[in-house]
């Protein structure tokens, strides 16, 4: 039904490992693009998930990070870690300028590994279904919205078919507004046709090796407003010190102290479940974890909140 689409950066993979039960009890699938070199993050990540006995999706042809030139080390790890995990799958990442042949190619390669296919900017639609067409009903076909129209879904309506749509508006930390939309396909992929749905979380689809000095800190946390059809919008919570890249500590500290006002509103509309608590502990001890840990807690917080609306 929800499908993370998830970076293989360390902190990403610790959010699925310690999320992987309640990832499994609501049947969340985890697309993961490895972008790291060692697979010892990768390899306790889907052991928490084989040992909850959910599901998970591996990016064998990763676009960015250390494997993008050849995921041919992706493919042997997946063959001798998890060859006994069917629900671990193999998935095609569709790019441009690949050719119904590429893909195929691929896709016939990792057949022991339930293959899906993940459409990121191929252009060649129709023609691939035609050469699909009698697997079509057993295939699952997951759409990168920015590159798979309605008209470039249609040719696999027989299949499974998942919508991933970016609800994440990147910007500087000092400019984001306090609240703004998130997204409204959790509501509405079912309308579309779709069988699924998913996002890249309050991350977003744009990759970024590392980033450079915190000018300012924000805390991103989603919430659901019932009263307004059930969309999704995004909490930005700004430090208020933005012209110096030092002392990330007390800029947490701001950004957080914001955080909790509007909890003690009792008007957020924000789910509190442990990733809250997390947040709100870290306020009692005036802790800072690192600014990793915090982007994991938002994560966290965003699975929990659509495990309970989707409830």
């Amino acid at each position: 039904m929800y499908y993370p689409y998830f970076r293989g950066k360390q902190f990403e993979l610790i959010t699925i490992r310690e999320m992987a039960p309640l990832l499994a009890e609501n049947h969340f699938i985890p697309i993961i693009e490895p972008v790291r070199e060692s697979f010892n993050g990768l390899k306790k990540a889907l052991g928490a998930i084989h040992d909850a006995d959910g599901g998970a999706i591996v990016i064998v042809n990763p676009y960015h990070g250390d494997h993008q030139d050849d995921g041919a080390n992706i493919s042997c790890f997946l063959e001798d870690e998890f060859s006994d995990s069917e629900k671990i799958s193999a998935g095609i990442l569709l790019r441009n300028g690949m050719t119904v042949d590429d893909a195929l190619h691929c896709f016939e390669q990792h057949q022991s590994h339930n293959p899906v296919l993940v459409h990121a900017g191929f252009t060649e639609p129709k023609a691939l279904a035609a050469k699909l067409e009698t697997r079509m009903p057993e295939l699952t076909n997951i759409f990168i919205d920015d590159y798979a129209k309605l008209l470039y879904r249609k040719h696999f309506g027989r299949s499974k078919r998942i919508l991933i749509r970016d609800g994440f508006n990147r910007q500087r930390n000092a400019d984001y507004p306090e609240v703004e939309v998130f997204s409204e396909v959790h509501a509405t992929y079912s309308d579309l046709g779709m069988s699924g749905f998913g996002d890249f979380l309050m991350v977003g689809d744009a990759y970024t090796e590392g980033g450079g000095p915190a000018y300012a800190v924000a805390i991103h946390l989603t919430f659901i407003d019932r009263e307004k059809d059930d969309v999704m919008y995004i909490y930005h919570f700004v430090s208020d010190t933005k012209d110096t890249p030092t002392d990330p500590a007390g800029k947490f500290g701001q950004a957080l102290n914001k955080l909790i006002s509007k909890l003690e509103s009792g008007t957020s509309g924000i789910f509190e479940g442990k990733a809250i608590e997390e947040f709100k502990a870290l306020h009692a001890k005036g802790h800072f974890p690192g600014l990793g840990y915090v982007k994991k807690l938002s994560m966290k917080h965003h699975i929990e909140t659509l495990a309970d609306y989707l409830k």
